[in-house]
């Protein structure tokens, strides 16, 4: 499993949503599943995934994701 398969799968299982959703385009708040209680799931799911700890400038910052790929590879983590 790439590392982009990885964080996608880390994005559904935080979010509850269905194994084959789309989440290359998710934004905080865009979709339902996505408020304050799923974000924090979301960073542990990640960091767990992962193995890295996420500062609270980057917790708050992870507003897509996108952005969660760009945060990540902040931490070393090539997502591609």
């Amino acid at each position: 499993m790439t590392e982009l398969q990885r964080l996608r799968a880390a994005f559904r299982t935080a979010l509850d949503l269905p194994a084959d959703a789309p989440v290359d385009d998710l934004r905080y708040q865009d979709n339902e599943k996505w408020d304050s209680l799923a974000h924090m799931s979301l960073v542990a799911t990640i960091e767990d995934e992962f193995s890295v700890m996420i500062d609270t400038d980057d917790v708050i910052n992870m507003s897509s994701f996108a952005e969660a790929v760009r945060i990540l590879g902040k931490y070393g983590v090539d997502v591609k």
